[in-house]
């Protein structure tokens, strides 16, 4: 996650303005997208055609007719009850790129939005959804669909349809709900659509989250986000009667706080959150794709030197060089991640340096009982 971040901010997203696009399908949809890979690059490309699309328009209307935008899309399957929650984290480059009539390559950041933009674009890309849902054999309103992921995987098919409905599929609790734990109250509030979002039969966009150009701290940040982990270890806990009880990190409309599982059903949340193998969760598109024909002029050259707001141009020229992408250091991921320097000496305040890695469990073994440490490999609990 914050290897993958530090990347994306150092060497793939130039320093523009970036909007965050959320967008989150109905339930029918999700049980589709966790099977079928090529689905979800469909209706990737639906939504960043979409907010391309809206792009494009605005740019138009201040004289720019030849544009082009980018993006980097971040496939997410968890919701925050581990549920299956297949949606997509998309950030948008906020403005287009033109070429000037010197040849160079400049970024024209798009005007403020609103909600109205946000609802026009999910109208247009629902239907999109739709269509290619029909077009790939996936349209789950479709009687006559066959379903390729029960017939291939049927265990897993059922803990994946349980999953997106919050349910368990195994034990003694067939079909039941997972248990909440809060001030649960029977009317649920659930609030008004925000400042940039909008919802449309079961479909959800929301736009409000915007960097700046020159916050790249902050972008990182936006990017560790949307490529995080399902869950952190801090929000467990293990009950004294055996329950696994998760912390959520925003309470529901209803009141509820925690949501606690059996072990089997906490196993089956995990094992659908897998993908299946060699599948691409983040995906490059615009002049950000590997072999667009301006990501040259757009992405290597490196960050812009001075801090541009919503309307300043930036020009790919005006770059400073990048270090090699290769080789992140653990320690600056460290200090990028949690802000602690770890190779700063508690004592003297000078640097610390890497002496060897003791592979030898002998050699370990010798230091650690000079040292007065355990050296004995810990037994594993046996299983519950």
């Amino acid at each position: 996650m914050t290897e993958r971040a530090a990347h994306l901010v150092d060497h793939v997203l130039p320093d523009v303005p970036v909007r965050q696009w959320v967008l989150t399908f109905p339930h029918r949809i999700r049980y589709l997208l966790a099977w079928r890979h090529d689905l979800c690059k469909a209706v990737v490309r639906v939504l960043l055609r979409e907010v391309h699309r809206h792009l494009r328009g605005r740019a138009r209307e201040r004289g720019l007719p030849e544009v082009r935008g980018g993006a980097v899309a971040i496939v997410q399957r968890f919701g925050g009850a581990l549920n299956l929650n297949v949606h997509i984290h998309a950030l948008v480059l906020d403005g287009v790129f033109a070429r000037g009539d010197d040849g160079r390559v400049r970024f024209h950041a798009a005007p403020e939005l609103d909600s109205a933009d946000v609802a026009d674009v999910l109208a247009a890309i629902a239907p999109g959804v739709q269509r290619v849902l029909a077009r790939l054999g996936g349209d789950p309103d479709d009687p006559g669909a066959s379903d390729a992921f029960a017939e291939t995987s049927p265990l897993l098919a059922g803990l994946a349809a349980a999953s997106v409905q919050g349910g368990v599929a195994l034990g003694g609790t067939l079909g039941a709900r997972s248990r909440r734990v809060g001030q649960i109250s029977v009317n649920r509030h659930v609030p008004e659509p925000g400042m940039c979002h909008a919802r449309w039969e079961g479909f959800d966009l929301h736009a409000a989250v915007r960097v700046p150009a020159g916050q790249r701290d902050r972008l990182e940040r936006v990017c560790r986000y949307a490529l995080r982990p399902p869950v952190a270890g801090a929000r467990l806990q293990l009950t004294a009667d055996g329950q696994v009880v998760l912390q959520l990190r925003h309470p529901w409309g209803d009141g509820t706080t925690h949501v606690a599982f059996t072990p089997t059903a906490f196993l089956e949340r995990l094992a659908v959150l897998v993908p299946r193998p060699h599948v691409n969760l983040l995906l490059y598109h615009g002049v950000l794709a590997p072999r667009a024909a301006w990501r040259a002029e757009v992405v290597p050259r490196g960050i812009p030197t001075a801090t541009a707001d919503a309307h300043v141009e930036a020009s790919a020229s005006d770059m400073t060089p990048r270090p090699s992408a290769r080789g992140a250091l653990w320690a600056d991921l460290m200090r990028r991640a949690f802000e602690v320097d770890v190779l700063a000496c508690p004592r003297c305040g000078g640097r610390l340096r890497l002496i060897a890695l003791i592979e030898a469990s002998a050699v370990a073994r010798r230091i650690l009982t000079h040292l007065a440490l355990p050296a004995d490999v810990p037994r594993p609990s046996p299983a519950r």
